[in-house]
């Protein structure tokens, strides 16, 4: 029998990945549909709430997830709203950049003074 412990990091998991799942699948909607329209929007988060809505929310302890979380809230709260769509566009693809622009900050440090590391080689 599994542990809680592994339960909930399963659980955690599924979370995670289903929240990844729905951004992905909107940012390429936003992003690939050559006429995006509100119908089409809204019927693009309706079908992505579903498997979301499969999936009990857990609490997320991470910047980099919270962020995220906020995000598909902002994504979710724009269905309903009379808001232009290019607007609507601008703004998520503006939030997901900056969140991947944060992620890709801690991953890649540029090294200071590159020129007067090797100084002493020669």
């Amino acid at each position: 029998m599994a542990s809680e412990k592994a339960v909930d990091n399963a659980q955690r998991l599924r979370y995670i990945r289903a929240i990844e799942r729905f951004h992905k699948s909107t940012l390429s909607y936003l992003m690939n549909t050559p006429e995006l329209s509100h119908a089409g929007y809204d019927k693009k988060i309706e079908n992505s709430l579903k498997v979301l809505q499969r999936v009990d929310e857990i609490a997320l302890y991470k910047g980099d997830l919270q962020d995220l979380q906020k995000l598909i809230k902002k994504m979710i709260s724009y269905k309903g709203s009379d808001k232009d769509i290019e607007d609507i566009k601008t703004d998520i693809l503006y939030s997901s950049n900056q969140l991947e622009k944060n992620k890709n900050a801690r991953r890649y440090k540029k090294d200071k003074h590159t020129e007067s590391k090797y100084d002493d080689w020669e």
